[in-house]
């Protein structure tokens, strides 16, 4: 009983525990009626509210830098030296009066329109009055008029600009008279890189050019890397990149390690090899191929090769070896022009081992001990100029291959810069080299920078007074017809005079990683790369 009434004391001592705990709560209302809630009462001396906690900054965005890499650099972002300008076109910087299109149609740009008079000499440029340079100047007429009298002055390319007469007229028009009829003004000259339009006032043409275009210099490492930033007022829409650093690499086996390390986004002339190796990777790759412009050729020097010698080795050099061993990067190539073009219809005799023998043996050569074609104890050798890009190398290489299959020894010299060396000095027996040889759907251009005798590569020694009255006729003539009559009579006539080899018309090949876009992958050109466009998602 003792132990009974203990044990009953303490249940009841738990229990008021447990009843003075439960007093301490807040009781839970109990679910009523709605009309029989009465209002509350309002407070006599209300608590302030809490204040509300500050909103989290949002992250900014991190900026889009865009990294390419470029095959080529120079020492000076003046676009009218040299070939300064395709550089500053496609970094973005510099723009032009007029564009070429993806289809080669020409179309304004910093201009509006351009009309000829009736003397066919006179051409009226109107600009485009929302033009401006990064800096805010708005683009005058006075402003372009100075820019095309001084690449004139400061390019050796265009000596002839200075014979024109340029004029402003008013603000935004201005007038260009040749001394002769020019029906391709637009695509020689206006859409030309090399036209670029600066702000001729600016302190540093060299290092930090003023121009118009989407972007505008950060930083410039003469012949190595360039930086370039977002120009916020660009004139002509919204740009969509913050910067795009372009990296100098000169190799193609640099740029594919750069490319798979992730230290570059893209790039284009992509090598068969590199081709290869990132179509097998789609998901982490984007190629781009697409017809283009850009001519692979050799001149044969006719100050040192004989007719004969110059037959046989175009007899030799088998093109479309050549453009499969190149993995589709190229196609073959009759002309400098495409085949599809109506100044594209000229031919050429197909390879021709035995018939390429018989000429070389008709200068008296025999065949040695070694395979290799002799006269006077002297083996037939052939020196063979180029230069690290292109896939002129390796078309070097393949031609040294074939000339030994037929008994013709090939030395190679490879230079970092053609223009400065071989090109200049005329020293070579055969020079090869890579041009765009259709600047904007005319032949002209080409024609006249290769079989002009008094081009640079007039010091291969063609010359031939029948085709310099028809490229002299070419210059003026304004029937789409008749020019297209006229190229093809002149391109086979250097053809049948083997004083040039056209080896390949490059397939132009863009390699970038997924969701970059608009990096000129799209133009057949080399000289448009990055836009206002140019995005990476």
């Amino acid at each position: 009983m003792k132990t009974s009434k203990i044990i009953s004391l303490l249940l009841a001592a738990v229990l008021l525990l447990s009843l003075a705990a439960c007093g301490s709560k807040a009781a839970e209302p109990q679910a009523a009626p709605a009309d029989s809630v009465p209002a509350a009462a309002p407070a006599e001396n209300p608590a302030p509210a809490a204040p509300e906690a500050p909103a989290a900054p949002e992250t900014p965005a991190a900026p889009k830098i865009l990294k390419l890499a470029e095959s080529f650099a120079y020492a000076s972002l003046d676009a009218h030296k040299d070939w300064n300008g395709w550089y500053t076109s496609i970094y973005g910087l510099t723009e032009t009066l007029f564009k070429v299109g993806n289809d080669l149609s020409v179309q304004p740009l910093l201009a509006e329109k351009a009309e000829t008079g009736e003397d066919g000499r006179t051409w009226t440029i109107t600009l485009n009055p929302k033009a401006a340079f990064s800096n805010g100047k708005a683009l005058t007429a006075e402003m372009v008029v100075r820019n095309l009298q001084r690449i004139g002055e400061v390019n050796d390319r265009f000596p002839e600009v200075k014979d024109y007469v340029i004029a402003a007229v008013d603000e935004h028009t201005l007038t260009i008279t040749t001394p002769e009829i020019y029906p391709t003004l637009l695509t020689d000259k206006l859409t030309n890189a090399a036209f670029g339009i600066m702000d001729l006032d600016s302190e540093d043409l060299d290092n930090a050019p003023v121009c118009t275009g989407p972007f505008k210099i950060k930083s410039f490492e003469p012949e190595g890397t360039v930086e370039v930033e977002k120009n916020a007022g660009y004139w002509n829409g919204d740009v969509r990149l913050d910067g795009v650093i372009f990296y100098y690499m000169n190799d193609d086996e640099s740029k594919l390690m750069a490319m798979q390390s992730g230290e570059i986004d893209g790039y284009s002339s992509v090598t068969a090899a590199a081709k290869e190796i990132y179509s097998a990777d789609p998901s982490s790759y984007v190629l781009t191929v697409i017809p283009a412009t850009r001519l692979q050729f050799y001149v044969l020097n006719e100050n040192r090769l004989s007719a004969n010698i110059r037959k046989a080795v175009n007899l030799t050099v088998d093109n479309d070896y050549i453009a499969s061993y190149l993995g589709g990067t190229v196609s073959p190539a009759v002309g400098p022009f495409g085949a599809s073009a109506p100044y594209g219809q000229v031919t050429k005799p197909a390879v021709d081992v035995s018939a390429a023998k018989a000429a070389i043996e008709a200068d008296g050569y025999a065949l040695n001990a070694d395979g290799y074609y002799e006269k006077d104890g002297k083996v037939l050798t052939v020196n063979i100029s180029y230069y690290f890009a292109r896939s002129l190398d390796t078309i070097a290489l393949l031609m040294q291959e074939q000339f030994k299959a037929v008994g013709i020894k090939a030395e190679l010299n490879g230079v970092e810069d053609a223009d400065s060396t071989y090109r200049a000095s005329g020293d070579y027996d055969i020079a090869l080299y890579c041009m765009i040889a259709d600047q904007a759907g005319d032949p002209y251009y080409c024609i006249n920078a290769l079989f002009r005798q008094n081009s640079q590569w007039a010091l291969g020694g063609f010359k031939s007074d029948e085709c310099e009255a028809l490229i002299d006729e070419l210059s003026s003539e304004t029937d789409v017809n008749r020019r297209a009559e006229l190229a093809n009579r002149i391109v086979q006539m250097v053809i049948d005079d083997n004083a040039f080899g056209f080896v390949g018309l490059f397939n132009k090949t863009t390699v970038a990683v997924p969701g970059v876009v608009n990096i000129g992958e799209n133009s057949p050109f080399d000289f448009y790369g990055v836009s206002a466009d140019t995005d990476m998602k």
